[in-house]
């Protein structure tokens, strides 16, 4: 793995881990590495001190072998996204505290802060309906919401929040930004109970 690459990703591993975006054993983060191919965390990394030992590095254009049952659960995503998003440069899957918790009582997010409103504009709440079979189709829905709506962020309702992009420190401060307007929301919904 290309030094850079990894110390980009494990300090920003480390700093999202630390604002609560990653839990204990859940979340996960990728780079596109050529074409067909990404790093992506190993299932049960903690996101927090990784090591370049806590990343595998998988191909698109060859048969699956043992490395995909290593990495994250959340790896078809990150490969529907790569696949069909040459644009995407790094994937995030996150759990942001006050977005996810959001998103369980609305069906989007249309920040009143100036940096959500410059930033965000309005964010649609995807609701996936049924859990019970959610992971067999999260790679192809989330990949369908990207392909319909052209953001490069989907929160999903109850499950949490993906985004992609060009830019690594531009995915992550869109990752705060609606994080930050999420929890203003939900101070202000309080102020007025």
């Amino acid at each position: 793995m290309e030094k850079y690459l990894f110390d980009e990703i494990k300090h920003i591993s480390s700093s999202m881990f630390g604002k609560n975006y990653f839990g204990v054993f859940h979340g996960s983060i990728s780079a596109r590495t050529t074409i067909n191919s990404f790093i992506i965390n190993k299932k049960e990394t903690i996101l927090d001190q990784v090591e370049e030992r806590c990343f595998i590095q998988l191909n698109c254009a060859r048969p699956k072998d043992y490395r995909w049952k290593e990495a994250s659960p959340d790896v078809h995503i990150h490969e529907e996204i790569y696949k069909n998003f040459p644009n995407a440069k790094y994937i995030s899957y996150t759990m942001p505290p006050y977005a996810t918790a959001y998103s369980l009582e609305h069906h989007s997010v249309v920040p009143k802060d100036y940096y959500g409103h410059q930033v965000l504009k309005e964010i649609t709440i995807y609701d996936p309906k049924n859990f019970k079979d959610w992971h067999r189709r999260a790679p192809y829905e989330i990949k369908l919401f990207f392909q319909e709506h052209k953001e490069h962020l989907l929160l999903i309702k109850g499950f949490g929040l993906i985004s992609y992009d060009r830019d690594l420190t531009e995915m992550v401060k869109k990752v705060a930004i609606l994080e930050n307007s999420c929890r203003l929301l939900m101070i202000n919904e309080k102020k007025h109970v």
